[in-house]
């Protein structure tokens, strides 16, 4: 696997599961007993078989059931998502379990008591559960288009056989684009929507607030051990989103293969000028202490005067998920001035 490969995977993903050295760590992934759907169930018996399921996902690829699909098993982005819309997976893949065994953040609302625990690292899922979980169909997230997050290549082939899957597109998407699309596939598999009118109100709200501080200059960052790196805006639809309402992020002037950011020593984090560091908070990202052990970090003048604030890189797709995460943004922003 080549450099650059991995060193995307290692911002994409080892701040959510992988270790900065890239071992496959090998956790168990936590049991958990199943539930359905609520309010996913379309209309019952023969009505529901009589009308059929038909969704077609983000790689143009149409899915069709003689019945709508009940038990649905989703990659932990998919399934914050789709559990604040009203569906209720039976099993997730991905990080949701902390080594404490509390709640990854990355997974949401989700009650992960209440559904079963297929791999909670890169290259783990339990394709023995995954069968006798007798999945209806398997969601998740794409950064590349036909590649399903989470989804180890190994066992794909395995994976594919046992249920239909569908993939949303992340990559160069606004988070309103993606928010459509799960609440698409959320309201195709009969999820109540209780809460999205509201949820949406408060997301669109704090919208609008962005833009009053559009005079600071934001660097949106992510640590590892050997490397920082410097996220490139337009491949992000949280970040697509922040600047479209009027945020002024830093886009680097370089980015490594793939598009996604442009990697840093640490001796370099003083590349970019910013009066707001907003970092990543995911499980293996280093954490703003671990960070200010780095002397070209501590030095820079955002770091220097307090504005450093969380960036939760994986916000749950949902309208709950967004509107938590930008009041919360703007809560910070308000404290924050710029330096220049």
């Amino acid at each position: 696997m080549s450099g650059p490969v991995l060193a995307r995977r290692g911002f994409l993903s080892a701040t959510a599961g992988l270790a900065a050295a890239l071992t496959l760590a090998a956790c168990g992934g936590g049991g958990g007993t199943t539930a359905a759907p609520s309010g996913s169930a379309a209309p019952s018996g023969s009505t529901a078989a009589a009308q059929g399921w038909s969704f077609t996902d983000d790689r143009d690829k149409k899915l069709d059931l003689p019945k709508v699909p009940s038990r649905v098993v989703a990659q932990v982005g998919s399934a914050a998502a789709l559990w604040d819309f009203g569906v209720r997976p039976v099993g997730v893949f991905g990080p949701h379990k902390l080594k404490d065994g509390s709640k990854d953040p990355q997974v949401g609302n989700v009650d992960i008591t209440q559904v079963q625990g297929l791999g909670n690292v890169w290259d783990e899922f339990n394709v023995e559960q995954y069968i006798a979980l007798q999945p209806d169909l398997l969601v998740s997230n794409m950064y590349v288009k036909g590649t399903l997050w989470y989804v180890p290549e190994k066992s794909k082939d395995t994976i594919e056989q046992v249920a239909p899957t569908a993939g949303i597109m992340l990559t160069g998407k606004s988070a309103t684009e993606v928010i459509s699309r799960y609440e698409e596939l959320a309201k195709s598999l009969g999820a109540d929507m209780a809460g999205v009118p509201e949820a949406k109100a408060r997301m669109e709200a704090a919208t609008q607030e962005l833009a009053q501080f559009k005079d600071l200059k934001i660097l949106m960052v992510s640590g590892g051990a050997d490397a920082f790196w410097i996220v490139n805006p337009p491949e992000y639809p949280d970040i697509k989103h922040l600047t479209a309402a009027g945020l002024n992020v830093v886009t680097p002037e370089k980015v490594d293969e793939g598009g996604f950011f442009q990697t840093l020593s640490w001796e370099n984090a003083d590349e970019y000028e910013a009066d707001v560091i907003l970092y990543d908070t995911r499980t293996q990202a280093l954490k703003p202490e671990e960070m200010m052990k780095k002397p070209t970090f501590a030095g820079l003048p955002a770091v220097k005067a307090g504005q450093l604030y969380p960036w939760s890189a994986e916000t749950p797709f949902s309208y709950q998920g967004y509107a938590t995460f930008l009041e919360e943004l703007v809560a910070n922003l308000k404290k924050a001035k710029p330096l220049g």
